[in-house]
């Protein structure tokens, strides 16, 4: 399983979401706990633990 993981650095927490899904937005003191909780809502969005959670999609645009 892969997927993308969009984050900053905010007051020495990462913040972060899964890119298909940013509605879900975590956080960790260190990017390996930020990973986890983002698995965490991850598996449950897969397992239809979170009915409402659709992805979003990506376009990418070449100019």
């Amino acid at each position: 399983m892969k997927f993308n993981i969009v984050y900053k650095n905010k007051n020495e927490w990462f913040i972060g979401h899964i890119q298909e899904y940013p509605d879900y937005e975590s956080q960790g003191e260190t990017l390996d706990e930020l990973t986890e909780n983002l698995i965490e809502i991850y598996t449950d969005i897969r397992n239809g633990l979170v009915p409402e959670a659709e992805p979003c999609q990506l376009l990418e645009v070449a100019i």
